[in-house]
């Protein structure tokens, strides 16, 4: 079987784009692994799956999986390749669509400027909603977040949980350079108290706009950008009094632009998103 394919990345965050409005594709996990796999396959952080509206008020269905070949909530990255992906595929030609995904409707929209626009909708921060398990710990308020102390194996790592649609478990660092991303995010991804696991998220606060951000992705690794990750570490610093409401995230691939003005209000996320190339590849 050969399968049509799109890569694209947003401030490095990469994706395989597959259309499944024109074509039918139904990839088991194993197959999914090898798209992404960076030496045998096409090389990528998700696969992203475009799919026709399953509901009257969406305008198509958005299916992200990580590389590890498991279907996962959310993508902010992603999001914004996906309406850059449907509008130069002709698939629509609304500048500003909806979408549904595991983590509930958002809605991407093509900015004048080029890059785009993403209403990620409210955040959430109540330990079931990214699936944590409190039992036995205590948690310590800082401003407007409640910070839970993590033990073993990340015995001392103080975290806020932010759900974005899917999991995320930050910490804000001094020095992100040096911030123990690559020791420390596969331990807390895998932590025995997440259920679902999670995305730990590393943030350094420059001032009050600006910030940089690091993220050991669930299923896929540190990445070059996390759009959820930039808007929960942002959302967390906020919470914490660090951060004013606009802010320009500095990541490993490029800039982002996160937005938020307080509880109950939905997260803005905004940024590139870059066609690399089309092509097909046997399956």
């Amino acid at each position: 079987m050969k399968l049509t394919f799109t890569k694209m990345q947003g401030a490095g965050n990469d994706f395989v784009v597959l259309d499944g409005v024109r074509q039918s594709i139904a990839l088991d996990a194993a197959q999914l692994r090898f798209l992404a796999d960076r030496h045998f396959g096409v090389g990528a952080d998700q696969i992203l799956l475009v799919e026709p509206a399953d509901g009257p008020d969406v305008d198509f269905r958005y299916r992200i999986f990580n590389a590890d070949g498991q279907e996962v909530e959310q993508c902010g990255n992603g999001a914004r390749c996906f309406v850059k992906f449907v509008h130069e595929a002709a698939l629509t030609d609304k500048r500003a669509i909806r979408v549904a995904t595991l983590g509930g409707i958002i809605e991407p929209r093509l900015e004048d400027d080029g890059w785009v626009s993403v209403n990620m909708g409210v955040p959430r921060f109540e330990p079931s909603s990214v699936g944590f398990d409190a039992a036995g710990l205590s948690s310590r308020q800082d401003h407007d977040a409640q910070l839970w102390t993590l033990d073993a194996p990340c015995a001392g790592a103080e975290v806020m949980l932010v759900s974005m649609g899917n999991p995320h478990a930050v910490q804000c660092v001094d020095d992100v350079a040096l911030a123990p991303v690559t020791e420390q995010g596969p331990l807390i991804e895998r932590h025995r108290r997440f259920a679902r696991g999670v995305n730990a998220g590393f943030i350094q606060c420059l001032g009050r706009s600006k910030a940089r951000v690091r993220v050991w992705e669930r299923g896929s690794g540190e990445t070059l950008a996390c759009g959820t990750g930039a808007c929960a570490a942002v959302v967390s610093a906020i919470a914490r009094d660090r951060l004013d409401g606009d802010v320009r995230v500095h990541v490993r691939g490029g800039q982002l632009r996160v937005r938020w003005t307080g509880p109950g209000q939905p997260v803005t996320l905004s940024g590139p998103a870059v066609t690399v190339f089309t092509g097909q590849i046997a399956l």
